[in-house]
């Protein structure tokens, strides 16, 4: 596979200390040196040593930029070919004069993520290390960070591998007794084959119920601030936010759209979405923003039901309970510096066992409870082991279920007594799928494998 070289600017555009240009392929080398200028030439460095210098035009012998090269010979590299990285002063101008150059004399512009998609073709990392590349650079907390960067190193692709090994031993020992009746080997029965089925299907299943909190961790939580007007839902934004990012005024319906913010809460990212009131109103602009905020809170993952601790609990109030039925909700009785007129005991039973947090979020009280709320509701000790090989990727949920369906059938047929050889079309299907979370070949892979383990083609 030949590839040709490209070029592009690795850091954020913008002012910043320091600009990088990166170039990789079989003509990085090159294409560097003929704008680099510095005691001895690139071609002449060591890998893996970072070269002072300048950056000229070879055309006009313009001075571009002082510089510092770093040389990286393949294969250890990112993408296991040459790479240079032109350090440059951080700026808009500096760095693209000297990407424009690197374009004109031998490279061509990358395409987005193709330095990661190279790395995978040329076989440092599998897929799914691929795709973790990007929620690692996109995690919002430390606890998504982590689980992002175990599988960049491959936590999850060795338990995939390993499902997939334990998947191919059977249906290559079933082939064997096919093919090759005249080997001495061990007869694969039905109810060996449900053995290793149930053992893979369980471990497929222990990976899928870490798919809802994976989920949350790359995605956010999509999570509706809903209330009648007044009663502290932009207060409550500004409070998880820690900075004023919503209007809070005593006049209801200041909110009059829906307000969006990420925010890190205790671990779990939410993506906040601060709702109009919910009321009647003639206020047209007011009436559209509620019509949206009714759209919102059913496609929300959470809802923050907000209450006033100084208002007796409205029919209003009971239609929104109404309308989150069957939502994760937290129920939040603000203003309890007010006098009580609230009933929470009917608070209570309207939240039918959902968590009711009290609130002055004036005085800055009680926002710890409902941050540790927000956090136990979908995290309740699941994830303060060590073992992070959470699977967070959409694709590989949707794949890993394709799988576990594919076990339970060959499962069932086995059950039900058909041959072998039919029970291994399942098998053989649940292996191909499992390759694709990987980015593994299937036919290729599967004669290869077929033939080194079981020695059939000396």
């Amino acid at each position: 596979m030949e590839m040709d070289t490209i070029a592009a600017i690795s850091t954020p555009m913008g002012e910043g200390a320091i600009g990088i240009v990166r170039i990789s392929g079989p003509k990085a080398v090159e294409t560097a040196d003929k704008l680099y200028v510095g005691s001895s030439s690139l071609a002449d460095a060591a890998s893996h040593t970072i070269n002072y210098g300048h950056i000229q035009d070879p055309e006009t012998g313009d001075t571009i930029e002082e510089t510092m090269v770093s040389v990286l010979r393949a294969p250890k590299t990112y993408t296991k070919e040459d790479i240079i990285e032109i350090n440059c002063h951080g700026g808009l101008t500096s760095v693209n004069r000297v990407l424009q150059l690197t374009l004109v004399h031998g490279a061509r512009l990358a395409e987005p993520g193709e330095f990661t998609k190279r790395a995978f073709l040329n076989g440092r990392i599998d897929l799914s290390q691929a795709e973790a590349v990007m929620d690692l650079i996109r995690a919002k907390t430390d606890r998504a960070m982590n689980v992002a960067m175990n599988q960049v190193e491959g936590r999850l692709s060795e338990k995939v591998k390993k499902l997939r090994q334990e998947l191919l031993e059977t249906v290559a020992h079933v082939e064997v007794n096919i093919d090759y009746p005249e080997y001495d080997a061990e007869e694969m029965t039905l109810q060996m084959i449900q053995e290793k089925g149930e053992a893979v299907r369980q471990e497929v299943q222990h990976l899928l119920t870490t798919a809802h909190q994976g989920k949350i961790l790359r995605e956010g939580l999509s999570t509706v601030i809903i209330g009648r007007p007044n009663v502290g839902k932009s207060s409550l934004l500004n409070s998880l936010v820690h900075e004023n990012k919503a209007i809070v005024t005593d006049i209801p319906g200041t909110t009059r759209d829906v307000v969006e913010e990420y925010v890190n809460v205790r671990g779990v990212p939410l993506r906040l979405l601060d709702t109009a009131g919910i009321r009647e109103t003639e206020d047209i602009v007011e009436r559209l923003g509620v019509e949206r905020s009714r759209k919102v809170i059913k496609d929300a993952e959470l809802a923050l039901l907000v209450l006033n601790y100084n208002e007796a609990i409205t029919d209003a109030d009971r239609e929104l309970f109404q309308l989150l039925k069957g939502q994760d909700a937290i129920i939040i009785i603000n203003k309890t510096d007010l006098e009580q007129k609230l009933s929470v005991e009917e608070a209570e039973e309207l939240a039918d066992g959902r968590p009711v947090i009290t609130t002055s979020l004036l005085q800055d009280e009680g926002i710890d409870e409902l941050e540790e709320a927000i956090r136990d509701l979908f995290f309740a000790g699941d994830m303060e082991g060590g073992d992070l090989s959470y699977v967070s990727n959409s694709r590989h949920i949707a794949l890993l279920e394709q799988a576990k369906r594919a076990v339970e059938e060959a499962l069932s047929a086995a059950e039900s007594g058909m041959p072998v050889d039919m029970v291994q079309i399942d098998i053989t299907r649940a292996w191909e799928v499992l390759g694709e979370v990987i980015g593994e070949s299937v036919q290729e892979s599967l004669i290869d494998q077929l033939f080194s383990q079981f020695c059939l083609g000396k």
